[in-house]
């Protein structure tokens, strides 16, 4: 099965959960017979849902990141040269198919950080097959790409544990 018309979708803003829902649309999106491929920028942790992903048929998941932060004011070369190779490697799925869902994770950040430029993203975007659905996630969506996107979803922080100090918690937050 193929969609007859695919969308570009953004999740964006500071709220916990652009990820998350991104990979429930993945699934949603298996369980009618569609192929998902999840390009993941600067990330190289073995995050929780990346182990039971990889159990799922036809949901496969690349990442092109390490497991380090990233400075968004002096980003090392390596965490350049991965976001460029991840840019290279999704124009690469969307151009040849074989999926139906591609979802480019935390995209907006590596373009908001300078790893990669959003002329490079729109490019992709213009290029999208018109049965592709497409997803885009992170803070700090380019006014550019958002106004390219068909479905943009604005997820707000309105209240976090982590403002009272608490740490992130294995198998909840990451």
């Amino acid at each position: 099965m193929s969609l007859k018309k695919g969308f570009i979708h953004v999740y964006t803003g500071n709220g916990k959960g652009k990820t998350t829902a991104a990979i429930g649309l993945g699934i949603r999106a298996i369980g009618d017979g569609l192929k998902v491929i999840m390009i993941q920028f600067m990330k190289g942790r073995r995050y929780s849902e990346i182990d039971v992903l990889q159990h799922i048929k036809n949901f496969t998941v690349v990442q092109f990141g390490r497991d380090e932060f990233v400075s968004k004011e002096k980003p090392e070369q390596i965490d350049i040269d991965l976001a460029q190779k991840g840019l290279l490697y999704a124009k690469d799925v969307v151009q040849k198919g074989g999926y139906d869902l591609v979802i480019l994770d935390e995209i907006n950040v590596a373009v908001d950080f300078n790893l990669i430029t959003s002329t490079d993203v729109l490019e992709l975007l213009e290029k999208k097959p018109e049965t592709l659905e497409l997803v885009l996630t992170g803070r700090y969506a380019s006014p550019e790409i958002i106004k390219h996107a068909d479905i943009v979803s604005e997820i707000l922080e309105i209240k976090h544990p982590y403002q009272k100090g608490v740490q992130s918690r294995k198998g909840i937050d990451w």
